[in-house]
């Protein structure tokens, strides 16, 4: 079998890389609008050799869309070219906008997926092969899906060392709003109000571990970002009017001394990190 991956990244290099080590296929085949990512991959090992878009699709028995949203959607109209026993998925982190580009021909056999995962990096040169280990790899609508299409996408997820979750595409696409999205929205905004009030000596001499945490996400490709927030407008929108409620309560309590409230605020965002213990 050939996989091929159109866009090879961050996201698309990783999974080239995870799926050469758990021997799943016999070639690893590229496309990419980059010339110089693909290149990279190739002098990296990371694909075996790199084809234009068109004749990836003709020859792959799965093909996976590894670019932005906005180019996922594009792309999917032309997978019609591909062969009629070809499957299909993608790794774009918003799922509605995406289903809805699919066309009707070859909608069984599209998997529309999000693995949650990924770094602040981007390039094939910031691939690595553990990407995925351990990760949720989230299915969506996927009673669309033929039975075979299915089992091979998740066989793909499975061998890399992936959980499968499964959840309708608006649900996905509200969770992935605040839990994905808003951090990213947040720390962008945060490295901006620092860098309008803080000159870049301070900054070196003063930030500490909380701050380098939380704008990390702020060296997040803003042309792969921007996309994301495009596409999931509504619900990041939503997000943003909670996360502005709460920050607005923490500022009058703040203001008024109301320091017990703001405690209690406090102690209750605590319980969050129970869950992950």
């Amino acid at each position: 079998m050939i996989l091929g991956i159109i866009g090879v990244g961050l996201m698309g290099g990783s999974l080239a890389m995870a799926a050469r080590e758990a021997k799943l296929f016999a070639e690893i085949i590229g496309a990419d609008n980059s010339e110089a990512n693909l290149k990279t991959a190739c002098e990296l090992k990371i694909i075996d050799r790199a084809l234009s878009e068109a004749d990836l699709i003709a020859i792959s028995d799965l093909i996976v869309l590894a670019a932005p949203v906005e180019a996922i959607k594009a792309i999917t109209p032309r997978l019609v070219g591909a062969k009629n026993s070809a499957v299909f998925t993608d790794l774009g982190s918003v799922k509605s906008a995406i289903i809805a580009a699919i066309p009707a021909e070859i909608r069984d056999r599209y998997v529309a997926a999000h693995p949650m995962c990924g770094t602040e990096y981007s390039g094939p040169k910031a691939a690595f092969a553990t990407l995925y280990k351990d990760r949720i790899a989230v299915l969506c609508d996927s009673e669309k899906n033929s039975l075979n299409a299915l089992r091979k996408v998740e066989n793909l997820f499975l061998s890399i060392g992936m959980r499968i979750v499964k959840m309708p595409a608006r649900d996905h696409d509200r969770h992935a709003a605040f839990i994905s999205h808003l951090p990213h929205a947040i720390s962008y905004a945060l490295a901006n109000s620092v860098l309008s009030q803080e000159d870049k000596g301070s900054i070196l001499t003063l930030a500490a571990g909380g701050f380098r945490d939380m704008s990390r996400l702020a060296k997040s490709a803003p042309s792969m970002w921007l996309d994301i927030f495009k596409q999931n407008r509504e619900p990041l929108l939503q997000a943003f009017k909670i996360f502005t409620a709460e920050m607005a309560s923490l500022e009058d309590d703040l203001k008024n001394g109301e320091w017990e409230s703001l405690e209690s605020a406090m102690k209750n965002a605590n319980a969050l990190h129970q869950i992950f213990n």
